[in-house]
């Protein structure tokens, strides 16, 4: 019966993960740069960014938690995606912010820094889409 409850859990959590990051990445995103002034959609996603990495990290550890005992694989599927949200907020994120300020005053250092940061990071977060759809279908064909 507990591990009944636990495993929806995880498959709920992981869900949520999985559809918030593809909804945020394809739709959210994109959206806010096309409907957007470049300025305001800027300081906009720079001020959703740290929600939306809280949110995955904590859905992401739910998920984990919750289906450690009964799939380690998931689980450290789950904790590596919390993981990425993590060092994306506390790490990534205040970099590329500063790499951002400095290269709109002109550093061109700035610019390339942030530009491979960027990229990072899209990287990371496709990485956690990615594993968060392993994990969710792990869970849906138990």
């Amino acid at each position: 019966m507990l591990t009944d409850i636990l495993a929806v859990t995880a498959l709920l959590a992981t869900a949520g993960v999985f559809g918030a990051m593809l909804f945020f990445s394809s739709v959210v995103a994109p959206l806010v740069f096309i409907r957007l002034e470049a300025a305001t959609a800027g300081r906009f996603i720079r001020g959703l960014f740290p929600w939306y990495y809280l949110f995955v990290l904590c859905l992401a550890a739910i998920a984990a938690a919750a289906i450690a005992a009964v799939d380690p694989v998931v689980a450290s599927i789950m904790a590596a995606v919390a993981l990425g949200a993590l060092v994306a907020r506390q790490v990534l994120m205040p970099q590329i912010n500063r790499d951002r300020d400095r290269a709109l005053a002109g550093d061109a250092k700035a610019d390339r820094r942030f530009g491979r940061l960027h990229r990072l990071s899209v990287w990371i977060n496709a990485a956690q889409i990615v594993a968060a759809f392993v994990a969710l279908t792990r869970l849906a064909l138990v």
